[in-house]
């Protein structure tokens, strides 16, 4: 666990720390992956009715967030960040936790997300979480070749 007081909380606004959040997190992403080959939810889906988005902080501050998108047969982790200072320390792991809650509790069977080939950290986080690989689902499997080329799928039954 990090040092000091960990919380997670949903939020319902798009305040300056989200955008913050969400700006780092495209920011990373963008020095690895084309536009076309990012599947992040935008910042105003984030306040969708089905949609969970949640900002974890450690005594107050903000290092890390993440959401989950609640469909009638799965639910989908997405925007899952983590600031460097916050990194291997748990912060990932709990909200992970936190947004898999969600998902059970929406009664869906599967929880499923989408992930880079080259984020061995994180899929390291969600095979240790108990998820496995598996085919592209959902919007993902009606965009082109090259658009999920770098993709890795993963699932979980809930």
């Amino acid at each position: 666990m990090p040092a000091g007081d960990l919380t997670i909380a949903r939020v319902t606004a798009l305040t300056p720390e989200v955008r913050d959040l969400v700006s780092e997190l495209d920011a990373e992403l963008s020095a690895g992956y084309p536009p076309e080959q990012q599947h992040g939810l935008k910042l105003d889906e984030l306040l969708a009715a089905h949609v969970r988005f949640y900002v974890a902080r450690v005594d107050g501050g903000a290092v890390g967030c993440g959401a989950v998108a609640l469909f009638e047969e799965f639910a989908e982790i997405k925007r899952m960040y983590t600031r460097p200072a916050g990194r291997g320390r748990g912060v990932a792991r709990a909200i992970l936790q936190r947004l898999e809650s969600d998902a059970r509790q929406s009664g869906v069977g599967w929880l499923r997300l989408e992930t880079g080939d080259v984020l061995e950290a994180a899929m390291a986080l969600y095979e240790s979480h108990g998820f496995r690989p598996c085919n592209a689902f959902g919007d993902y499997l009606g965009k082109s070749a090259n658009a999920i080329a770098r993709s890795r799928f993963f699932d979980k039954q809930i």
